[in-house]
């Protein structure tokens, strides 16, 4: 199995959620972790949330990944902190919720400068270090909304996520002979700050469509992208995991 002690691994958008699933998943296992953000006392926060849960400490930088200049420092932050980079997690994106008749050209705009240009501008400024690495990996966190599944008032988002994986399928063309994998994970409904606002009567119609029974936990995701980023993984490349409990599965309510 992977030894992760000597790894370096990048988490962008970490100061909650999903983020720091992965980062946990990655600290416990022995590697070196660097969180972003755009907020530091957000960051500060994370940083101390997963120090609780795994004893390691994790490196924090402040990023917007919309800016290809903020990448950039992103990543002479790294190499500056860890003298390098095996895997980056582009894991950074926002949840608006809109219907199709109130979406203005800045909705869109915004979306997708941080769900799918802030995963083309940290993999850009990231690349240099992967390939140095001579095993980099690319985890992309995407959903099974817009790849796989629609629902309504997320129609940008879903458009902003599909988007995500027709770069991923072409980027892993061009990484192939730098031994660089480059995958994506599609998490269904995960148990967030986000998701527990709804209510628990929302959680719970939630719940019923899930034939596993449970919403997702930030752990699943970080699991699935342990494995990705793992050597175990290297001949995976341009691949989807969807992480859901089956939620994409039924054709109907009465399936399952």
């Amino acid at each position: 199995m992977t030894d992760w002690s000597n790894k370096k691994v990048l988490v962008t958008g970490a100061s909650r959620g999903i983020g720091v699933g992965i980062a946990a998943a990655f600290a416990r296992a022995g590697a070196r972790v660097a969180i972003t953000g755009r907020g530091r006392d957000a960051l500060i926060r994370a940083q101390r949330s997963l120090s609780e849960q795994t004893g390691a400490t994790c490196e924090i930088i402040e990023t917007d990944v919309a800016e290809p200049d903020s990448c950039r420092k992103m990543a002479d932050q790294v190499e500056s902190l860890f003298g390098g980079l095996d895997v980056l997690c582009a894991n950074a994106g926002v949840y608006p919720e809109k219907l199709l008749d109130q979406i203005r050209p800045d909705d869109v705009a915004r979306i997708f400068a941080i769900n799918t240009f802030g995963t083309i501008f940290s993999t850009q400024a990231c690349t240099p270090l992967l390939s140095a690495s001579g095993h980099g990996r690319i985890v992309l966190t995407s959903s099974i909304t817009g790849p796989t599944t629609g629902y309504a008032g997320l129609s940008h988002y879903g458009a902003s996520k599909a988007a995500q994986l027709g770069f991923m399928r072409s980027a892993a063309l061009e990484f192939a002979r730098s031994s660089i994998t480059i995958n994506a994970i599609l998490p269904g409904s995960i148990r967030t700050e986000g998701l527990s606002g709804l209510g628990e009567a929302a959680i719970a119609r939630m719940i019923e469509t899930i034939p596993c029974g449970r919403l997702g936990e930030i752990g699943d995701i970080g699991a699935a992208a342990l494995f990705l980023a793992s050597e175990e993984a290297s001949f995976i490349t341009g691949q989807t995991l969807t992480v859901d409990g089956g939620q994409t599965l039924p054709e109907h309510a009465d399936a399952f």
